[in-house]
Order: C-alpha cells, then structure tokens, then sequence
C-alpha cells in the first residue's frame, strides 16, 4: 500500500493528524525511571530511555496515528541505544503505528544508499534482505541536490515508505539560510518547488505524493504559503507546543479535508511532566488529548472525523 494512503488512513481512523515526538533526553525522564537504571553507563543510560520510550508508546498509540523516534538521543548511548531505537520501532509497528524515524541524513552515491536502506527497505546481503530499523518514513536533508535524495526515494519505493524533506524548519536560525534571495525567491521556496515535482513521481491513490515537506509551525505564513504551492504533498509540521507554534499556526498546513498534515508534538507531550511527578503516564494521556482537542478545535483537522 502506498505511504500517503497509509498514513491517511491512520489518520482518518484516529480521527487527528497528532505525532506523537519521542525525544528521550536523560534530565527530562520520569525520576522513578532513572532511579532503577542508575548505573552510570551507556548501558544504563540506554535502558532508561527505552523502558520510558516503550510506555510512552502504550499511552499514546490508543490516541494518535503516528510516532516520530529521534534518532540523536538513542544513538547517543552509543549500540545499546541502537537497540533501544530497534525494540521501540518494532513496538511502534506492533501497535499499528506509523513510524518516522528522524534522523535528517543527507548524503550521496553509496553512502545514502546504506542510510536509506538501513531506515526503510533493509540491508541486502548475500540474496536476503535484512531489516534494520523498517520505519515507516525518513526525514532527510535535500541540500546536496537530486543525486543525493534520490537513493532515498529508491529505498522508500521499494518498501511502501515515504521521505520528509526539509523545506522551511521550525528553528530560530532557519532564516540564515532559507530565506536567502535566489533567481527572485526564497530558497525554501526553490526546495519546496522540487519537493512537489519530487512527490508527483508516486502519488497514491488519496492524490498525495511519497515524498512530504517538512515546515515549521513556527512561521505560520510560509507555512500557508508552501500549501498553496504543493497540494498534493504531506507536510510534517515540527514546532506546536514547546518550540512556541500554536494550534492555530499550524492551520495552514491542512487541505480542506483535513488530509496532508502531520503535526508533531515533542516535549509538549513526552516531558509535560516534572522528573518527580509520580502520576507522569496520566500527564503524558492527558497533554496528548489536549493537544487532540486543541488542533481539532483551531484547524481542518477535525474533517478527518468525517
């Protein structure tokens, strides 16, 4: 099944378009969690983060469609948080969600060729193809031009998956670069315009392409601006919640059906909590159906209940 029809199902069968963020920072986990893996290791340190990681996925997989693990925090507790990352994907899977694994990699030949089947289509090696972390989508960084985004695309259309390509970014210093004056226009403007011949390579059956962008809900009118450009392409939209983004910001990002838009929440949902709170699981419940609640109430969203 293509990846845009399987994400929107998810979505239309939860009834939002809430990821949930899994961004595992040591200092923000629950107290009772670091307590028990207290080692002083890498190992420890990797436990903790997946026995939390793991019951974050048990709250939130009754409520929304879609999980995005960032890679950082795993691969920083060096090949125990490896497999961390593995078992937290395989759980995702398991419960029926969408997985974007985000690790925002860019490279070019064989390299990408190795990072994008190790994200999405699996390793081949001696006539089997090996899985590795089988998400179900990568973000990726397009600054190094087709050559390098296309073995992602290769490995993503081999395997049903999608790509989510930086176009506009929710960081404060995106501006630096992205709003630099090419040929007349922006050049998030430029990316997005290749983001959209990209995505009408492979469009699903719901008329949206494999290939998404990635725009802040932090600059709400580039936002709007980059939807009228690509209606046929998926947007994640990082930057409600913690970063600032309101719910209302995030409105341009959806098409009238309420299709097209995944909007990620991080520490919004993952770390609502103080580390010695002890009821930390129903925080976790309740910041996720507020945020529910808010985007339905600010967006078109809420089409998506039918």
């Amino acid at each position: 099944m293509h990846f845009a029809d399987r994400l929107l199902h998810a979505c239309r069968k939860k009834g939002n378009a809430l990821c949930a963020g899994i961004d595992p920072r040591w200092d923000q986990l629950p107290l009772d969690i670091r307590n028990r893996h207290a080692g002083g290791t890498l190992g420890a340190m990797a436990s903790a983060i997946e026995e939390f990681s793991l019951r974050v996925l048990d709250i939130v997989a009754p409520l929304v469609p879609i999980i995005k693990p960032q890679s950082a925090f795993f691969e920083a507790c060096g090949p125990a948080g490896m497999l961390a990352q593995q078992r937290v994907l395989q759980k995702a899977r398991s419960l029926g969600l969408i997985t974007i694994l985000d690790n925002k990699r860019g490279d070019i030949a064989t390299t990408a060729e190795a990072y994008a089947d190790a994200a999405l289509a699996g390793t081949h090696w001696n006539g089997h193809r090996h899985e590795v972390w089988s998400a179900d989508a990568l973000t990726i960084n397009p600054y190094l031009g087709r050559d390098a985004v296309e073995p992602f695309l290769a490995s993503a259309r081999k395997c049903g998956g999608g790509v989510f390509v930086l176009v506009r970014t929710s960081n404060k210093g995106a501006k630096q670069f992205q709003d630099l004056n090419c040929d007349g226009k922006p050049l998030y403007q430029h990316v997005a315009e290749a983001v959209g011949e990209w995505a009408a390579e492979n469009l699903g059956a719901c008329g949206l392409g494999d290939v998404g962008a990635v725009v802040g809900a932090t600059h709400p009118a580039e936002l709007a601006a980059v939807r009228h450009w690509l209606p046929h392409v998926v947007f994640l939209v990082p930057g409600y919640g913690a970063q600032g983004g309101s719910a209302a910001d995030t409105a341009g990002a959806f098409r009238a059906d309420g299709a097209a838009a995944v909007i990620n929440s991080s520490r919004g949902l993952t770390a609502c909590f103080k580390p010695d709170e002890v009821q930390w699981e129903s925080a976790v419940e309740r910041a996720t159906r507020a945020a529910i609640h808010d985007l339905t109430q600010s967006t078109l969203m809420k089409a998506l209940k039918g």
